[in-house]
């Protein structure tokens, strides 16, 4: 999925699309939806299909997670801090999880967990966009 996306249906239009049964989004407005943001998805749950508000995104991969702690001891080691093992150990545990939009490689251990079909859910939208990388300008095209 990309980065960037775009909802401008309706609650009641999403439920009939996908015959959910239930709605918990409130007056859903039309809107433009980032990594971090919430938005309305379709899944499955005890009762049946529900359409919820939830947050757009994954949890990192613990790849990703120790490379950002990495850069985090280098900036401290560049400073003067000294980061022994256990300091590591500590930046690794507070290493803020921003997570991830893209799952490229779903052979990978981490993703694993999560094609399981209990896990899985409908995106609702409009349109998407990506970035124009081709022209330089990071416009979203």
């Amino acid at each position: 999925m990309c980065n960037l996306y775009r909802m401008r249906t309706g609650a009641a239009d999403i439920l009939a699309a996908s015959r959910a049964m239930s709605a918990d989004v409130g007056n859903l407005e039309p809107r433009d939806i980032y990594p971090d943001y919430a938005a309305p998805i379709v899944r499955n749950s005890a009762e049946g299909r529900e359409l919820v508000l939830a947050r757009w995104g994954l949890p990192s991969s613990s790849q990703a997670l120790f490379s950002a702690a990495s850069k985090r001891a280098d900036g401290l080691r560049k400073k003067g801090k000294v980061i022994d093992d256990d300091a590591f150990k500590d930046l690794l545990k507070m290493e803020p999880d921003r997570g991830t939009t893209n799952v490229r490689n779903t052979a990978s251990r981490h993703w694993l967990r999560w094609l399981e079909p209990a896990n899985r859910c409908l995106v609702p939208l409009t349109a998407f966009s990506e970035p124009d990388q081709v022209g330089g300008s990071l416009k979203p095209v």
